[in-house]
């Protein structure tokens, strides 16, 4: 054992050693931290003698699971499978196989999955006769959900809905919801913590067997904990108290699905006596990406300060970038991923992308299949692939052809029409024996299927109406979404999900309007065969050697030898919700730290000076986040800068606003963006121009020995990043020259010769 121990730094011994009482173990990212559990447990039962089923150890997945148990077998070998080691929902359905029948259940209950909540929530509110219109499936779901991760009993539920009508109609489906999964011995994802927790609390000797069975209890990602979990973790320890957690405020990142922060931050005064240990030896970055986690995490209210410090190499520099737009910042990407493969013998599964909100993959991924290069999506599906793109492009394939039967079959229930399966399957049989289409068969449904009549009216009159319309097609889009309901259901159902789905239609609106700039025809047909070959799948091999692409949320607890954090602009991260709450300002900031610590080698930070999404064009301030990193630190910042730095007349006739609040600002400044404003008007962002970075830079570096009396216009120059382009004109500025450069990738450009780097191709 005293081997195993050497492999261990000192502080992680600590935590190892530290077996009696309660410990708090603070593990920055890639500290280690599964290695500190699994041979505490190692530990556990090799030196204190301790039995396999005297120990809990509890993680949040199932992946975490299956890492650690694979971990702790190379340490204890087949003792592992009398270790009480799991998700919590899978320790609880162990407690409730046992011990359901005490709260009037079989043992042999089933769980129900979403698809049969979503069944049961649809009949009770058929049986209390609620209009589908007003209170949809999804979200009465997604209300009861809430209330129970709060551990909130339908009757506790009722109580705190009075005077609240939507909730007060939600309890009536609560409590018929509870009541129809009993009737059929069910339980759901969310009653597995909560009614085991009331097995123990109204069962003390059930209570008093787990507590004296579990002597040592562990968990895993403790600032990920809810209420209820807390609560179960507690009874579990309460006998012995030697409860050991692992986790770190600072990737708090999960409060929208019910986390709460305070369990870890008031772990000390929720066990008394706590130990307290700091993992903050990181073995994954180099030293240069922590120096840039260190400074953006500072800035957060943080009970338990740390500073991660990496024996590792220095490594090269965070690099910042700033597009003209997202696609520019996109092909960014696509030239660094092939630079580094070329130079750094990285392959493509080397490389993950990383971006705050699902529909900011699309420009991403419709530059990466115009370069042939191999990507997959994880947590999400492609834009494309997505449920309510197919669904708008089905609509709009109806409206363009209604003989497309498979596109009618799609749609003709989304939103919900009141038209079943069975009726569908009607409605195929008789087009199959007459040849007729579905969609004319339902329009003359009175002659072919009377008792579908009234339920289809509303829907072929819509269609028919927008048949009719000569409208531009991201008008037409917009007509669709409206008049078919379905933008208004996806409201109704007031769920994160719902809030997703309606981002990615408005991001589809976009997508029309770059079509409309570049089409001569601007036709129906024309588009519906654009988006057919973008949506085209491009019959990729299976295999991992692809580049990744996922949300920030998606990337917590992976790791990647190469970073790209895009989208750094303030209304996109942290997003325009969020910019008004300290709260969320740092959770965002959080998240923003998790990003950080997923590169190994290299990362790079990237923002546009303009960017078209949701249907509308925004000119975004760089993130507050990425400011908060000092310019030392980032490679590229005053060329980013320079480029980021706006010409008034860009602003002439702008209808978007701008909105910064600087760290020590309590008040947003709110302006619209035109030319005279610009000009006018403070804000508390500062738009640093060439001019004042070659002044800063000019007190700390010797790049004023570059000669600048060999650029001319017309010279054909090279440039690291944006590549061969051509000067297209000169204008001197202090000790310096101010160059336009055209570059045939990335287009006009404007440097300072001093900082710029370039190569002279041809001399003139």
């Amino acid at each position: 054992m005293e081997k195993l121990l050497e492999e261990l730094n000192p502080k992680q011994k600590e935590a190892v050693l530290q077996t009696e009482g309660p410990c708090l173990v603070i593990a920055g990212a890639g500290s280690g931290k599964t290695k500190v559990l699994t041979y505490k447990i190692s530990y556990l039962m090799k030196e204190k003698n301790i039995k396999p089923w005297n120990i809990l150890a509890i993680t949040f997945t199932n992946k975490a699971a299956s890492e650690m148990k694979e971990r702790v077998e190379a340490l204890v070998g087949d003792a592992i499978n009398d270790i009480w080691l799991g998700t919590f929902h899978s320790i609880c359905v162990r407690i409730l196989r046992k011990f359901i029948d005490r709260i009037g259940f079989d043992n042999s209950f089933a769980i129900f999955d979403t698809t049969d909540q979503k069944t049961v929530v649809k009949n009770c509110m058929k049986e209390l006769n609620i209009d589908p219109k007003l209170f949809t499936e999804k979200s009465i779901l997604a209300e009861i959900s809430n209330a129970k991760n709060d551990m909130l009993t339908p009757e506790k539920y009722e109580i705190k809905a009075n005077g609240d009508y939507r909730r007060e109609v939600i309890s009536k489906v609560y409590y018929l919801y509870q009541k129809r999964l009993r009737d059929n011995n069910a339980i759901d994802f969310d009653d597995i913590i909560n009614f085991t927790i009331q097995i123990l609390l109204d069962n003390s000797d059930i209570l008093e067997y787990y507590t004296g069975k579990f002597k040592y209890v562990l968990v895993d990602e403790y600032q990920d904990t809810n209420k209820s979990q807390f609560t179960l973790i507690s009874l579990l320890a309460s006998k012995l108290g030697n409860i050991t957690v692992v986790g770190d405020n600072d990737q708090s990142i999960y409060r929208f699905r019910g986390a709460d922060i305070a369990n870890i931050l008031n772990f000390e005064k929720d066990f008394p006596g706590s130990k307290v240990i700091k993992l903050e030896q990181n073995y994954r970055c180099t030293g240069n990406i922590l120096k840039a986690a260190n400074e953006v995490i500072k800035h957060n209210e943080n009970k338990y300060e740390k500073k991660l410090w990496t024996q590792n190499e220095e490594g090269t520099l965070p690099y910042i970038f700033c597009g003209n737009d997202e696609y520019e910042e996109s092909t960014f990407l696509v030239q660094e991923i092939n630079r580094l493969k070329r130079e750094e013998y990285y392959k493509y599964s080397d490389f993950v992308i990383l971006y705050r909100m699902n529909s900011q993959s699309r420009a991403i991924e419709d530059v990466l299949r115009r370069e042939d290069i191999p990507y997959k999506i994880v947590g999400g599906l492609k834009f494309y692939e997505r449920k309510e793109i197919k669904d708008i492009i089905a609509y709009l394939r109806l409206i363009a052809n209604t003989s497309d039967n498979l596109s009618l079959e799609r749609i003709i229930n989304e939103p919900k029409r009141g038209v079943g399966k069975t009726s569908i399957e009607n409605i195929q049989k008789i087009s199959a024996e007459t040849g007729i289409s579905m969609y004319q068969i339902i329009k003359e449904a009175d002659k072919y299927l009377p008792r579908i009549y009234s339920n289809t009216r509303e829907f072929i009159q819509t269609i028919e109406e927008l048949r009719t319309l000569n409208l531009p097609v991201s008008e037409l889009i917009k007509q669709t979404l409206n008049k078919t309901g379905y933008t208004q259901a996806l409201k109704n159902e007031n769920t994160i999900e719902a809030e997703s789905r309606i981002q990615n239609l408005e991001e589809f609106l976009t997508v029309a309007m770059e079509f409309e700039k570049e089409s001569a025809d601007n036709s129906l047909l024309e588009f519906l065969e654009s988006v057919s070959l973008s949506s085209d799948t491009d019959n990729l091999a299976d295999t991992d050697n692809m580049v990744t692409l996922m949300t920030l949320h998606s990337a917590k607890g992976l790791e990647y030898n190469v970073v790209f954090l895009v989208g750094m602009e303030d209304g996109i991260f942290p997003g325009t919700k969020s910019i008004d709450n300290p709260e969320d300002i740092e959770e965002e900031r959080r998240l923003f730290y998790v990003g950080i610590t997923r590169a190994k080698c290299n990362l790079y930070l990237t923002f546009a000076r303009k960017r078209t999404i949701f249907g509308s064009t925004s000119y975004n301030p760089p993130s507050r986040f990425v400011k908060e990193i000092p310019k030392e630190i980032l490679d590229g910042y005053e060329e980013a800068m320079e480029i980021r730095d706006i010409e008034q007349d860009e602003f002439e006739d702008s209808k978007y606003d701008w909105r910064y609040k600087g760290n020590n600002s309590s008040k947003v400044t709110t302006y619209k963006a035109n030319s005279e404003d610009y000009a006018k008007k403070e804000t508390n962002f500062n738009f640093r121009t060439a001019e004042s970075f070659l002044k800063n830079l000019n007190n700390k570096n010797n790049s004023g020995n570059v000669d600048i009396s060999k650029y001319k216009i017309g010279q054909r120059v090279f440039h690291k990043r944006f590549g061969e382009g051509v000067i297209t004109n000169l204008e001197p500025e202090d000790e310096d020259i101010k160059l336009d450069i055209q570059f045939e990738k990335f287009g006009h450009k404007r440097l300072m010769a001093k900082f710029a780097g370039l190569e002279i191709l041809r001399i003139i």
